[in-house]
């Protein structure tokens, strides 16, 4: 299965390019990886283009609104689409500072909550990438999740 980051904007910061870096390494050794960064601009603008660059994708959506996962049930819910075979790219959506739109929300296969915290969309990345290494470990049986 493939993986596709989209996210609103290139991260600027460097705390957080590294870390997106590193977690995208880490991952490459497991599976496809890219990340697509998308132009800024209002909420509607934003989710359009996070619409277009995910085409053909399942849309795991990260919004507040979402569902919330443990980080076993999340590997699950990953082993699952792997499993299905109509499921082929995974776009892990990202909005920018304002959040996504209903639009957006309504085409999201599935929306993930960080919590009831609101993270900064960087610092989001930097955690959607992580956690995403962190369920290939969990499902290889490796010491990266303890």
């Amino acid at each position: 299965m493939k993986w596709r980051f989209v996210v609103v904007g290139k991260p600027s910061l460097e705390y957080a390019k590294a870390g997106v870096e590193e977690y995208l390494r880490r991952l490459r050794r497991y599976t496809s990886v890219e990340l697509v960064i998308v132009k800024n601009g209002s909420r509607e603008e934003e989710g359009s283009r996070l619409i277009s660059a995910s085409e053909g994708c399942y849309r795991l959506v990260f919004d507040e609104r979402g569902e919330l996962f443990n980080t076993r049930d999340l590997a699950k819910s990953v082993t699952e689409l792997e499993m299905d075979g109509r499921v082929k790219s995974v776009a892990v959506m990202i909005g920018g500072a304002e959040g996504h739109g209903d639009e957006l929300r309504g085409l999201a296969d599935k929306m993930i909550s960080f919590g009831r915290l609101t993270l900064q969309h960087e610092l989001a990345l930097v955690a959607a990438t992580e956690q995403i290494y962190r369920v290939y470990s969990v499902n290889r049986g490796e010491p990266y999740h303890r």
